[in-house]
């Protein structure tokens, strides 16, 4: 919901908080409306049976977002969660093999165990390091040996950037060496990058050189690119469509879908770039709460994570007066996310508010 300053205070599009005109939200970057622009690009997209192969809006999509990624092929997904739960399901031939990821990992921490409970894979995980990575050396220890009492290891998970660290971007040397760990341990690799496009921006790279060496990446079209839903899944040929029929399976096949995949089309071509802005925004808002003499993790993309004394209090005041946040941890962990409908004057508003409710001076 659109929130910019009219008259000096902030308003737009959307409904009110508690606040005339205002409506800023930070939860998180999935909560955007898509723009007008968008809405018209869905209106009219040429759409067909994607199950029968016949939508050419959706295969457009994943043709380009197979070779934005430098990719044989792509699908359409659903959701984040599903794209990860097929391409996990893809590269573990049988149930009770293993896939290793971080702790702090999307697929670990917020998928519910399914590829568990739907799939049958064993999650084995490794703490992630302050920077987000997985040291490879600790797991090059969770690989166990060709023995049959042990699940055998098959995929190693790494999420780019990290959703629960505050999102944290890998760096390129870094999935270098994983890849070519992989390639001595013969694990394939797989993507969680839902974010992946904030990585690219924040590195300022082509985003297929962070996917270079992977098996398998999943990104998000419904976060920062502001698309209304889906994924796509990429990799080779061959292995997409493994992926397709087991899609199929967990009820991901589509009809008239090219209505969604004209939405991400439009975000690819309009919204990408503009992510700069998001991480601007959220280290505006970092550097303002810290001036609140608050803990805050440092921004590294549009992710900002702090620390306040009665935060589940604080955050409904917020609410009432048109700012929306999380809280994620307990008592005082809080989250807020820049995005798509995020400009300063929001950032300036929330900080102002803050300062407000918690007593100290206006900036």
């Amino acid at each position: 919901m659109v929130a910019g300053y009219q008259n000096g205070t902030p308003g737009g599009q959307g409904a009110s908080n508690g606040v005339s005109g205002v409506s800023i939200d930070l939860r998180s970057d999935t909560v955007t409306q898509p723009t007008a622009a968008m809405r018209k690009a869905m209106a009219e997209a040429t759409v067909g049976d994607d199950v029968f192969g016949d939508d050419p809006t959706v295969k457009e999509l994943e043709e380009k977002v197979a070779s934005m990624l430098g990719k044989e092929a792509g699908l359409f997904v659903a959701s984040g969660t599903m794209g990860n739960l097929i391409a996990l399901g893809c590269h573990c031939s049988g149930r009770g093999e293993e896939v290793i990821c971080g702790k702090d990992s999307h697929i670990f921490f917020y998928e519910q165990g399914g590829a568990s409970s739907l799939m049958g894979i064993v999650l084995n995980t490794v703490q992630n390091q302050p920077d987000g990575t997985l040291d490879l050396d600790e797991v090059a220890k969770v690989i166990k040996p060709n023995d049959p009492h042990f699940a055998v290891a098959k995929v190693l998970a790494l999420e780019n950037t990290s959703n629960k660290l505050g999102g944290l971007v890998l760096p390129l040397e870094y999935m270098e060496k994983a890849g070519d760990f992989c390639e001595r341990h013969g694990l394939k690799m797989h993507v969680d990058g839902a974010r992946l496009w904030n990585a690219a921006v924040a590195l300022k790279v082509p985003i297929a050189q962070l996917a270079r060496r992977a098996d398998s990446v999943n990104v998000c079209l419904s976060k920062g690119l502001g698309a209304p839903v889906g994924s796509i899944l990429v990799g080779s040929k061959e292995y997409i469509l493994k992926a397709r029929r087991l899609r199929k399976a967990v009820g991901g096949g589509l009809r008239q879908v090219g209505v969604l995949a004209a939405a991400g089309l439009y975000a690819l071509e309009n919204h990408f770039e503009r992510l700069q802005e998001d991480h601007e925004n959220a280290a505006r808002l970092a550097s303002g709460l810290q001036s609140l003499g608050l803990d805050v993790l440092p921004a590294h993309t549009n992710i900002v994570f702090f620390d306040m004394e009665e935060a589940p209090v604080i955050v409904a005041k917020l609410a009432s007066r048109g700012v929306r946040i999380l809280c994620t941890d307990g008592e005082k962990r809080c989250r807020a996310v820049a995005n798509l409908h995020t400009q300063a004057p929001d950032i300036d508003y929330f900080l102002a508010e803050l300062a407000e409710i918690l007593g100290k001076p206006k900036k």
